[in-house]
């Protein structure tokens, strides 16, 4: 059977065992890796100075909430064409590009500061600025993860990454309490855009070599369509969005309120705030380096729901309690669950995606997630202003539990992971017609002979055929029986254009050769299905005829 084609209740955990140290056996991913680190570092930073400069510039807050949803907001708003980017054009060029542009806006806003220029919205606009890089650049690093290192290894990777993020969380953010205490916000942000330096020298020198379809590039706005539909027609990746768009929304409350948790109910300064996120950090990476094993121990499902109870539990904490250290300890929970919880989320797409479209998929998987983020931020500050702090972080705690059970009506699929790497069977027909690539539209129909004993499951079988032909790109799918001669069956589909259906033959992959071998099996004519191939054209009187070329099956 096809990859990603139902629903799955309970799933055994996966039988393949990788170190989860392993992806570090290649170099690019060491390399990359640690330049990574030293950016996370200086963003984190740049995270407290920019949340402790709005707690004293701010009105009310409402404002300090707006922090944590101006960082969110820009991936929600532009990770699918960053996505469709990243799956169209060099996408180490493009992390260049994005590095660059966020070094820029850095000095700019260290500048701002520096000058005492700075107000509630200018420090808004800027952090939605340097976000806004970040949106350009995660669904290009995040698919080139798949390039660095083998699929089997991915997860690891994904995880790995989490953790080189989260070591920064633990410790970053109290040293940026500290040099925001010390040397004032203008030196946190001078820190973090020193940070970005590295790792634009590291790509730089990256050789990367980019594949070749042999085909022509999409243009955007249809490469952005064909990931939505990849989407829309990809029932378990849907469900992630669903689950990964509610634990951002819930999850959100603790960080976005934290800056008022460590002023107003723990009575610190930056440097609590600091110490705060650090233990986030510290329990974020214990999640990173358990995760791996995790998900050898526990169902997809089981895993998730640990961790919204998990984070459930750090939010209550958040609210009730009045001292750092149990706080901390609170925190140091919400850390693992949100890293074990998203780190799955991510692996569950990645695996599930083939590499063709696996930038856009990602990207609208953050645009899900990051969106629950930032409308979470922002109506759990309303909540705050209106109710105080504590009652908000209450009330995310009880929305954090609903999610966890949202998992009895839409289950996380298996960790088990088809193989999605290009089929390469198909090749392009013999025509008697000059065709274009740009001819078309094109109309394709498959004759199939069913006996009657086997037309239940052959229904079954072009359900799930009918899904991954609109999935990848055809039109007007159709199954028809003949009423003169009942075991005659015909499926028939559109394309665009001649290059749309050569595209969408190459998107074949090996999970879904089971279904098109199902079919076959099941076909009792003489020779193999008949496949023809028309172009429509349009006649003088009225409607339209079609020229055909019989063709044996593709």
């Amino acid at each position: 059977m096809a990859h990603d084609s139902g629903p799955v209740i309970e799933d055994e955990p996966s039988p393949e065992r990788v170190s989860a140290l392993a992806p570090f056996q290649h170099g690019i991913f060491r390399a990359v890796w640690s330049a990574n680190l030293a950016s996370n570092f200086g963003g984190l930073i740049q995270g407290v100075g920019a949340a402790w400069l709005m707690t004293t510039i701010a009105t009310s807050p409402y404002q300090v909430a707006l922090v944590q949803a101006s960082t969110t907001l820009p991936i929600m708003l532009f990770a699918l064409v960053a996505g469709a980017i990243a799956d169209s054009f060099d996408r180490r060029k493009i992390m260049l590009v994005a590095q660059v542009f966020m070094l820029v806006v850095s000095v700019l806003l260290t500048v701002f500061t520096w000058l005492d220029l700075m107000t509630p919205w200018t420090l808004l606009a800027f952090t939605f600025l340097i976000d806004s890089g970040t949106a350009l650049n995660s669904p290009s690093w995040q698919a080139s993860v798949g390039d660095m290192v083998p699929r089997r290894k991915v997860p690891a990777a994904v995880a790995l990454n989490s953790m080189g993020f989260n070591i920064t969380r633990s410790v970053g953010p109290a040293i940026g309490g500290i040099i925001v205490a010390t040397a004032g916000v203008a030196a946190a942000f001078a820190a973090n855009a020193l940070s970005y330096i590295g790792l634009i020298v590291v790509l730089a020198r990256w050789k990367r070599q980019e594949p070749s379809t042999g085909l022509p590039r999409e243009s955007l706005g249809a490469a952005m369509g064909a990931g939505l539909r990849y989407v829309a027609l990809s029932p378990n990746i849907t469900k992630v969005l669903v689950r990964g768009a509610v634990f951002g929304f819930t999850a959100s409350a603790v960080l976005a309120l934290l800056p008022l948790v460590a002023r107003d109910v723990i009575k610190g300064g930056a440097q609590t705030y600091g110490l705060m996120l650090g233990a986030f950090g510290v329990g974020a990476v214990a999640g990173a380096l358990t995760s791996v094993r995790l998900r050898q121990m526990l169902s997809s499902e089981n895993m998730v729901r640990c961790a919204f109870a998990g984070f459930a539990l750090c939010a209550l904490v958040a609210a009730v309690s009045t001292q750092a250290w149990q706080t901390a300890l609170g925190l140091a929970l919400g850390g693992a669950c949100w890293v074990v919880a998203l780190s799955h989320f991510n692996v569950t797409v990645q695996m599930s995606t083939p590499r063709w479209v696996v930038g856009r998929v990602l990207s609208i998987y953050q645009t899900a997630t990051f969106g629950g983020m930032a409308s979470g931020s922002w109506i759990w500050g309303i909540v705050a202003d209106v109710h105080g702090s504590q009652v908000a972080l209450l009330a995310a705690a009880v929305a954090m539990l609903a999610g966890g059970a949202l998992g009895v009506v839409l289950p996380l699929p298996r960790h088990t992971a088809p193989n999605l790497d290009p089929l390469d069977r198909w090749t392009e027909p013999m025509l008697a017609l000059d065709l274009r690539s740009r001819s078309g539209p094109i109309a394709i129909m498959i004759e199939y002979v069913i006996r009657e004993d086997d037309v239940p499951e052959f229904l079954d079988v072009m359900a799930e055929r009918g899904r991954i032909r609109r999935r990848d790109g055809a039109r007007n799918w159709v199954l028809a029986r003949d009423l003169e001669r009942p075991e005659v069956w015909l499926e028939s589909y559109h394309t665009p254009t001649w290059l749309d259906y050569i595209r969408h033959n190459k998107r074949a992959t090996h999970a879904d050769a089971a279904v098109t071998e199902r079919i076959r099996a099941l076909h009792s004519g003489p020779d193999r299905p008949r496949v023809r191939r028309w172009i429509e054209r349009p006649t003088s009187v009225a409607g339209r005829a079609m020229t055909h070329r019989d063709v044996s099956d593709h």
